[in-house]
């Protein structure tokens, strides 16, 4: 490899900071590609997939007398460039260069850490940048040209970054997706985005998809990120080459030793530069709703948020943090690649080992959906009721002081949310600072107490230590609340799969509870009126719209959602609801102007037939305080009056059927004991909502990623439920 950082390559050694004189003053010419039989044998392949060293080769590579088309990342690999790169170390025109500066600026500090895979993996930033550049060598060695697509289906680990930014290196396109989704999301996914070769997660995972899904492609090759071939189901794989993740990397440090002997015979196939404009990556809509869409992302549209993120996130050399999201969705794509440019650890974990990972590592930050909060929530809710009486209500009064002393501050502060665009009178506003003035001092004792007595543990068993980061959905209002009131920041953010995705967040600075924050640097924000597209006032609720360097290219193979989605005009259509909070000079909300606030998606408005319009969002995350309900939708469309779907809490169901003594003799509890208890809760959690819930339906199964009624990244899909649902609900209304 010839921009490697220090490390062993089939016996040269090319260190990053003292680069071999020879590789400086030859010209970075490379070779023609050798005939498929001539390249070397992928370590442990069958002798039944020879080709597994040796895939055919493409039709780019069938007249070796041409020179073959390569593209490489303008910075990582400018030593393989004409006459090298004159860019400086802070000049990225592709994603993949920002390795480079990670690795020239932190070369020793480890950059992952991945504990449950096997082997178990860390690798320091130069480790990384290696890896990354044996990959992308490697898959050119295989075949894989410029701009063709590779389906990257598999889950969060240090292997999956090392094969993502490997193939955006050659300036491929990867297509990215989960194990989770269904075999017949990812046949769709695959076909659709015209993907030339898989790279899948595991064995395991092969073979699932071994008869549904293989039998129906024609893949040009196959790699393995994780475990053995030997397990893999082999009737499957006919003739088609087989690689394991080393041995895409051991192919890649043999063809930079070839690279590097033939250019010294003169042979030279000249690479291109990746252009900012180029498609990076194609990721498809989750489908909460409709069939899902390739997003095209380009290396632009990145590097807009790997530049931009530092106002939102200001990381440091050595802060951790915990990875559990899908890797492929991008809103945890985006937060990667900007903070390892800060030089930061990240330790991959799992839903199952979050809990035990918070404490064991403690780190500063952790990115996740609001689902992720909610969990860590009520299971700090848990541990305090099931303390003795005495510690129970101590802890319950003093978390419930901070609530008041919180708010008592965000008046004197500015930071009481208005959609007023009147700024309110200064004599008002005088009284009502004092009275929080006066308020706060007295509480402030007892919540530097609570700090004490009660949240101190806490945060011990939560890390945590600088900040939550929470996007991909909404954060309801009480668990924002409760985070705040124990010392816990948590940003809520706001953006699209569409837009990179980061339009809009709360800064440190400035951690306004029920807003998204401001728009990021270079991002503008409008608010549209549904049925004129008039442009709106602050403080005036209507369609958000975005404009900025982070907004898609299109989406793939369909030009008329793309033209719905621009318009014209350029602004990208949200589908969300919201509005923009007024500036005033003076008064609570003085320091919340320009802050955008939302109010659920347009398409998830229920029309009831009386003419009113309801936001599903608002009823869904107040009934969702309840511990009796564990997952709550909201439908009524066409209807005089709104239903719901429940999915109980059981454990405490049966809990406060005991507290209350209406267990049957038997210790069970009838359907009718249940439903009268959800309504007593929904008419408690619902009281200050603008429209109530009518009848009720419970369901046993909840609604999860397996059984397709949630998305890859934890939303619940309601066109699913309502369609899975669609008679039972008639009935009920009727």
């Amino acid at each position: 490899m010839l921009a490697a950082s220090s490390g062993q390559m089939a016996g040269l050694c090319f260190p990053r900071r003292a680069p071999s004189p020879l590789l400086l003053s030859r010209r970075r010419l490379i070779p023609r590609r050798p005939a498929a039989a001539q390249l070397p044998r992928a370590r442990g392949a069958t002798p039944r997939c020879a080709a597994a060293a040796s895939p055919p080769p493409s039709s780019a590579d069938s007249t070796l007398e041409h020179p073959l088309r390569r593209k490489c990342s303008p910075l990582l690999e400018s030593v393989l460039l004409p006459g090298g790169s004159d860019l400086t170390v802070h000049e990225w025109k592709a994603v993949p260069d920002i390795w480079r500066t990670a690795a020239e600026k932190y070369p020793d500090l480890v950059a992952v850490i991945d504990p449950y895979h096997e082997p178990p993996t860390e690798w320091t930033y130069t480790q990384l940048e290696q890896e990354i550049l044996d990959f992308s060598q490697g898959l050119r060695a295989i075949g894989v040209a410029p701009d063709e697509k590779l389906a990257l289906f598999a889950d969060n680990s240090c292997r999956w970054l090392a094969a993502d930014q490997g193939i955006m290196a050659t300036g491929a396109i990867n297509v990215v997706r989960g194990t989770r989704s269904s075999d017949e999301e990812l046949f769709q996914i695959y076909t659709h985005s015209q993907s030339i070769a898989l790279v899948v997660d595991s064995p395991q995972f092969f073979n699932r998809l071994a008869e549904s899904f293989l039998s129906r492609i024609n893949p040009r090759f196959i790699v393995l990120l994780w475990g053995d071939k030997s397990c893999i189901n082999s009737l499957a794989m006919k003739d088609i080459p087989l690689y394991g993740y080393k041995d895409v990397t051991e192919l890649g440090r043999e063809s930079h030793k070839a690279l590097f002997l033939s250019d010294q015979q003169g042979q030279q196939d000249v690479y291109e530069t990746i252009s900012p404009d180029d498609v990076a990556t194609l990721i498809y809509t989750s489908g909460t709703s409709g069939t899902p869409k390739g997003v095209m992302l380009t290396h632009r549209n990145l590097l807009h948020q790997i530049n931009n993120l530092w106002d939102i996130v200001p990381a440091e050399p050595g802060d951790r943090f915990l990875s559990m999201l899908p890797p492929w969705h991008a809103y945890e794509r985006a937060c990667e690649y900007f903070i390892f440019t800060y030089g930061i650890q990240q330790v991959y974990t799992t839903v199952k080992y979050l809990k035990e990972d918070l404490q064991r590592y403690q780190p500063q930050y952790i990115i996740s959906v609001p689902l992720v909060y909610e969990t860590l929530y009520s299971s700090i809710h848990r541990q305090i009721s099931s303390s003795s009486a005495a510690r129970k209500v101590i802890a319950l009064s003093l978390i419930k002081i901070s609530l008041l002393y919180m708010e008592a501050k965000k008046i004197y502060e500015g930071t009481v949310l208005s959609n007023n665009p009147v700024a309110p009178s200064f004599i008002v506003y005088m009284v009502k600072w004092l009275w929080a003035r006066f308020v706060a001092a007295i509480l402030w004792p007892l919540h530097n107490l609570a700090k004490i007595l009660v949240y101190k543990k806490i945060h011990s068993a939560i890390g945590i230590s600088k900040a939550g980061i929470s996007g991909g959905g909404s954060l309801p209002m009480h668990v924002d609340k409760f985070f705040e009131a124990i010392g816990i920041k948590v940003q809520n953010g706001y953006g699209l799969t569409e837009t990179s995705p980061v339009v809009a967040a709360r800064r440190p600075f400035c951690n306004v509870l029920g807003t998204v924050g401001h728009p990021i640097k270079l991002t503008e924000i409008k608010v549209f009126d549904i049925e004129t597209g008039e442009a709106l006032p602050d403080g005036s609720k209507g369609i958000v719209k975005i404009k900025g360097p982070q907004v898609m290219k299109g989406y793939y193979k369909n030009p008329s959602a793309t033209n719905e989605a621009l318009g014209q005009d350029g602004w990208f259509n949200t589908g969300d609801i919201g509005w923009i909070v007024p500036h005033h000079a003076v008064g609570p909300s003085r320091k919340c102007g320009g802050m955008l606030v939302l109010e659920g998606r347009a398409k998830d408005t229920i029309v009831l037939s009386t003419g009113e319009n309801v936001e599903p969002a608002e009823i869904e995350e107040a009934a969702g305080r309840s511990n009796l309900i564990n997952q709550i939708v909201v439908i009524g469309q066409d209807q005089r009056r709104l239903g719901a779907i429940i999915v109980p809490n059981n454990d405490e169901v049966l809990a406060e059927a005991k507290r209350k003594s209406i267990l049957d003799e038997d210790g069970e509890l009838a359907k009718d004991k249940v439903m009268n208890m959800l309504y007593d809760e929904l008419r408690t959690w619902t009281a200050n909502c603008s429209f109530r819930i009518g009848p009720i339906m419970i369901v046993d199964e909840p609604f999860t990623i397996d059984n397709g009624l949630m998305t890859p990244t934890m939303k619940i899909r309601r066109d699913k439920v309502t369609e899975k649902y669609e008679r039972e609900m008639e009935a009920l209304f009727k």
